[in-house]
């Protein structure tokens, strides 16, 4: 899970002003975690030769990257900026780009208003398919409240602990983990599980304060309904190659219906991995 020390978080702009919306989130994200930002736009080389003049849709592509490195200054002045066009499909390059990336973040493409999401829309395939933890912005903006991590005792979700509370703790230091657990289950067992965690987490990360709780219910309804008061949500996700392009039925849930921005952390390979 870890990223070269020089590894960007990578934003793609379509030159609408939803996206604006998106490149002000990571352009907090990237100053909060000392990171560049690397700023894409895909250019269609066949749509643009199609034209009565290439000039035109070149100067527009310019002019998006130009807009978006410009809100990104207004975020964060001190903030090293990079705009770049790259060639082809907006997906296939922010795929690319994640191979080598801190963190890629990506608009939701109005998800939560449609009934039936395709499987090939941008934020879908960023979330199943990037190489490194992908970022979905909604255009609302969240609640002041604390990141929050769904934990469901497999490696890969420690994993999303420890990159929230990393988060956390680059912002005002709270972090609300939550496991949530079907009727029936252990609940002191759970309890002992997600503390001894979250300590593990804590001795790592002094500097944040862990508020945990262990919730009854459908994993993936409850914790839409707790990112309602959140920040930011993190949740593992699977990370193991084979695999990769696939989303659990809890991540999909976040995905689909959380109000908050939901970050997907590819963790590591874990054969348990809970539905996530």
């Amino acid at each position: 899970m870890s990223a070269a020390a020089d590894a960007p978080v990578v934003v793609g702009v379509s030159g609408s002003e939803q996206s604006l919306s998106v490149v002000r989130l990571a352009a907090r994200e990237a100053a909060e975690h000392g990171r560049r930002l690397c700023v894409l736009h895909a250019f269609n080389w066949e749509a643009a030769l199609a034209a009565p003049s290439v000039v035109g849709p070149r100067a527009e592509a310019e002019e998006a990257i130009a807009r978006a490195v410009a809100v990104a200054d207004e975020v964060a002045p001190d903030l090293r900026v990079d705009g770049q066009l790259v060639e082809g499909a907006a997906v296939a390059g922010l795929l690319r780009r994640s191979e080598s990336a801190f963190l890629v973040v990506v608009g939701d493409g109005g998800l939560s208003s449609r009934d039936c999401v395709p499987a090939d829309a941008a934020a879908v395939q960023v979330a199943a398919r990037a190489g490194c933890p992908a970022l979905v912005a909604r255009l609302a903006p969240p609640p002041s409240g604390p990141v929050l991590v769904g934990l469901d005792g497999s490696a890969t979700a420690r994993s999303a602990l420890d990159f929230a509370a990393d988060c956390a703790g680059r912002h005002d230091g709270r972090l609300r983990a939550v496991r949530v657990v079907e009727p029936g289950a252990d609940d002191d067992r759970a309890d002992r599980e997600l503390a001894e965690t979250v300590d593990r987490c804590g001795r790592r990360f002094p500097m944040v304060t862990v508020e945990r709780e262990v919730l009854r219910g459908d994993p993936g309804h409850t914790l839409v309904e707790q990112s309602r008061s959140a920040r930011l949500v993190v949740v593992g996700t699977r990370g193991d190659q084979p695999l990769r392009g696939m989303l659990g039925a809890v991540s999909q849930s976040l995905l689909y219906h959380a109000p908050a921005p939901v970050l997907f952390v590819r963790g590591v390979v874990d054969t348990d991995d809970g539905g996530r």
